[in-house]
């Protein structure tokens, strides 16, 4: 089993950056997880930001925010990252980060806000 804990998000303007980190802790490893991020906005479902491998070297982007997101990981310490530039309003949202094992993402955090204004 593995806790997450989202920190890093907050107010921007648009065009502006942000990055999210995510902390696990447990005793499984860390880097048996594959991690993904994702986000709900006010109104809409949640939806698929991002994922990166157990090793860090693949990840995959929802169209959305492809060259402008990226994801990466630090498995000495336990943390993946959301690195987020040239944000957008339509970025705003509470964003998760999720671990799984297998097929599904079975542990969440509690989440983290980002608010970008236009």
């Amino acid at each position: 089993q593995v806790q997450l804990v989202e920190s890093g998000g907050g107010l921007v303007q648009a065009g502006g950056s942000l990055r999210l980190s995510c902390a696990a802790s447990g005793r499984a490893s860390f880097s048996s997880y594959t991690m993904g991020w994702f986000r709900q906005a006010p109104g809409k479902e949640r939806e698929f930001v991002g994922t990166i491998s157990r090793d860090g070297g693949s990840t995959f982007y929802a169209d959305s925010v492809q060259g402008r997101f990226t994801i990466s990981r630090d498995n000495a310490k336990n943390t993946v990252y959301l690195q987020m530039n040239s944000l957008r309003p339509e970025d705003t949202a509470v964003y998760y980060c999720a671990a799984r094992s297998f097929q599904e993402y079975n542990y969440w955090g509690q989440g983290t806000q980002v608010t970008v204004s236009s």
